[in-house]
């Protein structure tokens, strides 16, 4: 049997989830570069009195303007998301415990009638 720690074995579980995450963000990323890369060469391209080291430079700093925004945004995102599974978390604690205390008082109901009914029995059967 292989074991998760191993170099040389398979990915599993968590670790699979986190390889994945991290493929993923690393593809999103190179994509968002790419899109900052096109948008800023068009922009250049709008002004055509520009030379090639201010294109250059143009396109540079905007790049990094872009992917400082989009950071921000995706901070602010993931920071949403984990307030909501934290808001989420409570309220889904919130509601079984309710719904454990309601099957619990009607468990207490229906013990306590079925107890009194078979004393009613017993008493009326002598």
């Amino acid at each position: 049997m292989t074991s998760p720690h191993r170099p040389d074995g398979p990915l599993v579980g968590q670790d699979a989830a986190r390889l994945a995450n991290e493929a993923e963000g690393f593809l999103l990323l190179h994509a968002e570069r790419e899109q900052a890369r096109r948008e800023a060469v068009h922009l250049c391209d709008r002004l055509p009195w520009l030379t090639g080291g201010q294109a250059e430079d143009l396109t540079a700093r905007y790049c990094e303007q872009r992917l400082g925004l989009t950071r921000q945004a995706l901070q602010a995102t993931a920071d949403r998301a984990k307030r909501l599974r934290g808001e989420y978390e409570t309220r889904y604690r919130d509601l079984r415990r309710s719904l454990l205390c309601r099957h619990v008082a009607l468990a207490c109901v229906w013990l306590v009638g079925s107890t009194v009914t078979s004393a009613m029995v017993c008493l009326t059967a002598r």
